[in-house]
């Protein structure tokens, strides 16, 4: 039997990963382009250093670049307010979703409540809450401490509590909210 190519290998790699990469990247920044842009630029980056990560941990670098990148976008162009769609027309962040955390997080409130949490926060919430990363795991994706991740998250909770208060108090936020 042929052992799998290194480009074979990335191409599984990619094939497997870019479902969940790519809602991760859309909670990121808000945006389902720029969450298809930043997943992309991610890639290519990934496809330069593929003989030195791919028996790392390739995920975890992917999430690094991802939520570098998308840091970078957010204090180049700002908060700015992802496209809305005009009535009758269709939103591309209504289209069908694959999970129950994407179908809660398709609602707008969520994602107005994760776009105003500063980056850092805004990433820690995803990696733990939609990715279910450990502490430790997003403290290696994020180039910081268990601790920072433990306050970010803290800090980042109690600001989703204060700006949904209606998901608290129906239940919906016993899975972690």
């Amino acid at each position: 039997m042929n052992q799998p190519t290194e480009d074979d290998e990335f191409v599984q790699f990619v094939r497997a990963r870019q479902g969940p990469l790519l809602r991760a990247a859309r909670l990121y920044c808000g945006d389902q382009h720029a969450a298809e842009d930043l997943l992309q630029d991610a890639f290519v980056k990934l496809a330069s250093r593929w003989e030195q990560v791919r028996d790392g941990s390739p995920d975890a670098y992917v999430r690094r670049i991802l939520y570098r990148d998308s840091v970078s976008r957010w204090r180049k162009w700002g908060r700015e307010t992802p496209y809305a769609a005009r009535p009758g027309e269709r939103d591309l962040m209504d289209s069908p979703v694959g999970s129950v955390a994407d179908a809660w997080v398709s609602g707008a409130p969520v994602r107005d409540a994760l776009a105003q949490l500063p980056p850092r926060q805004r990433a820690v919430i995803v990696l733990r809450y939609f990715e279910d990363q450990s502490e430790a795991q997003i403290a290696e994706i994020l180039g910081t401490t268990a601790g920072t991740v433990k306050s970010q998250a803290s800090k980042a909770l109690a600001h989703l509590r204060r700006l949904m208060p209606e998901f608290v108090d129906s239940g919906m936020a016993e899975g972690g909210l």
